[in-house]
């Protein structure tokens, strides 16, 4: 069919790590050996295909090799302009989850009016936190549909490396089942992420960079609580669809 045409065009063209993948003018990613990077255009069409939306700041898509492993990383760069970091040391993450269910509620209002399954927020996966020396952040949240509790959720697992103009967001998809398994993936995923000279966090200059108009709370708090209910969506499908892209998969998919 063309769709299997398609998905075996893109696994030839995927890469295979360990490899460096230039991210362009930001940076690059040390691509681990036991996974396969697929840039921009490709990751797109394997979006589209799933009724995701294609983003033009997408870096690509991340897998795994192994096909009993079941995730898979969304790497995008946002330009937010850089982002002052000063507030994450007074956290509090309860008063975050607050925020984050209360904006929870105003999603199911969308959700609602569109015919979409309404969503819950439950609590913490990994809360948030923030490393201030490599200028890391690492969150996650419970996200269920409503009144389906007792299933296997996707979860995202939300890594973000901050830059001088803005930071590079790599959003890790898999099931509840096996977060706690693949949570040291996640992180060697962020931490093989690596800004190239005057794009790094510290190269900032007050004097001519443009500074975002939201701290780093913003992308736990504000921000992520408008992406929650998308987010669910995204990593319904995403979970499945890993399945059909681990290299040597491609044929049993009808």
């Amino acid at each position: 069919s063309a769709k299997e045409q398609l998905l075996n065009d893109i696994q030839q063209r995927a890469q295979s790590g360990p490899k460096v993948i230039d991210l362009g003018v930001q940076g690059k990613l040390k691509l681990p050996k036991g996974m396969v990077f697929i840039g921009r255009d490709d990751a797109n069409l394997l979006m589209q295909m799933g009724g995701n939306s294609e983003n033009p700041n997408r870096y690509g898509l991340v897998f795994p090799e192994q096909d009993d492993e079941d995730w898979l990383v969304d790497l995008n760069y946002v330009d937010s302009g850089y982002i002052k970091d000063d507030d994450a040391k007074d956290w509090d993450t309860a008063h975050m989850l607050e925020a984050l269910k209360e904006g929870n509620e105003e999603q199911n209002k969308v959700r609602k009016a569109k015919g979409i399954a309404e969503i819950e927020t439950h609590g913490w996966i990994e809360q948030p936190h923030y490393d201030a020396a490599t200028h890391r952040l690492i969150w996650s949240i419970d996200v269920h549909e409503k009144g389906k509790a007792d299933d296997n959720p996707a979860v995202n697992y939300n890594t973000y490396a901050l830059g001088r103009y803005g930071y590079i967001s790599l959003n890790f998809v898999t099931e509840m089942d096996a977060i706690e398994r693949f949570k040291p993936t996640a992180q060697q995923l962020l931490a093989a992420i690596e800004y190239r000279a005057g794009q790094r966090y510290a190269d900032f200059n007050p004097t001519t960079d443009k500074i975002a108009e939201y701290g780093i709370a913003a992308l736990v708090g504000g921000l992520a609580a408008k992406k929650l209910g998308l987010l669910a969506v995204i990593a319904a499908f995403a979970v499945k669809f890993s399945k059909l892209l681990i290299v040597g998969a491609v044929g049993v998919i009808y």
